[in-house]
């Protein structure tokens, strides 16, 4: 263990920074935070992200210049960003780059699938004794401005009325904190959505009916602690996929403890199951609305599919 600190301790990272995440938690502690680290002898320097999705091309960049040792510091967003700046660079294979991420955002979901921790004195530590592992990536394709595009996630994508809160949640993500905003916004969005009839292909069969949510999951925690995805293994090749029926309003609000225990799978008209790729179209002309890692995307045809063990990063996953 010790010879791991050693070596985790000499090796040079690179600290890409949100300073507006946590509704600027982090840039109003980012001097503290940088002086522990000094403090602690952790070789670093750092970069600050200046707008959205700025810190993908800060990634690519880094790597560009021989970074191999990448920490996103703000929340789930950020390391979304960050880890898409991993995939799409050309320097070298992104197996090669080591990622973790400081959280100090709103969201700090995908943390709890690799126990990193969110004390600053524990999370030092961390970094200097941490293990290196790898897990799987998803990818999807999506329109957006009338143009299809591709993005990666590392957690949950969600399809639907997930999407739509997402797409909802833009304008209010900093003025809460996650379980509480999140909690909110399900109950808000709820009496004002109409839950689309959609046409979901995967693993050789074709469903089409109305459906309240879709989710695709690498790890199994989204949105402040939800469990939609219960079944994700992160490292086992495959997507976790849930189909979640037209539950009527009343039904959503009786089930609601049911997301965070992970103990879905029993209702009748939720499907669990895994599979490598779907296809997502709309089938009676409604948007087919996207997000990923909680970042709103846009709209379907959503074709989703994963890259096995594509991620190196530095985590505590038992």
């Amino acid at each position: 263990m010790r010879r791991q600190q050693n070596e985790n301790t000499r090796k040079k990272w690179r600290f890409i920074v949100n300073p507006v995440a946590g509704g600027g938690t982090v840039r109003n502690h980012w001097p503290e935070i940088a002086a522990a680290l000094h403090g602690a002898g952790i070789l670093f320097d750092t970069v600050f992200t200046e707008g959205k999705y700025h810190a993908a091309t800060l990634a690519e960049q880094s790597i560009a210049e021989g970074c191999r040792y990448l920490v996103a510091v703000g929340g789930d967003g950020t390391a979304h960003e960050v880890v898409n700046g991993i995939l799409r660079q050309t320097a070298c294979p992104s197996e090669e780059v080591t990622f973790t991420l400081l959280p100090v955002g709103t969201g700090n979901d995908w943390i709890k699938t690799h126990g990193i921790p969110k004390s600053l004195k524990k999370w030092i530590l961390f970094l200097q004794n941490g293990r290196t592992t790898y897990q799987d990536v998803g990818w999807l394709t999506f329109w957006a401005d009338g143009v299809e595009q591709r993005r990666h996630f590392i957690n949950v994508a969600g399809l639907s009325y997930d999407a739509y809160v997402a797409h909802r949640a833009e304008a209010y993500k900093t003025q809460v904190s996650s379980t509480i905003f999140y909690l909110f916004l399900i109950f808000r969005c709820l009496f004002e959505y109409r839950v689309p009839r959609l046409r979901v292909s995967f693993n050789g069969q074709t469903v089409e009916k109305e459906l309240y949510t879709i989710n695709l999951g690498i790890c199994r925690y989204s949105g402040g602690g939800l469990q939609l995805v219960p079944h994700a293994v992160p490292d086992d090749g495959l997507l976790a996929l849930t189909l979640a029926g037209h539950i009527s309003k009343l039904g959503v609000l009786l089930i609601t403890p049911f997301f965070y225990s992970g103990n879905i799978g029993w209702h009748p008209k939720v499907t669990m199951c895994q599979t490598e790729e779907v296809l997502v179209e709309s089938a009676d002309g409604q948007p087919v609305l996207v997000e990923a890692d909680g970042e709103y995307l846009g709209e379907g045809p959503v074709r989703v599919g994963i890259l096995k063990q594509r991620l190196k990063l530095l985590g505590n996953r038992a």
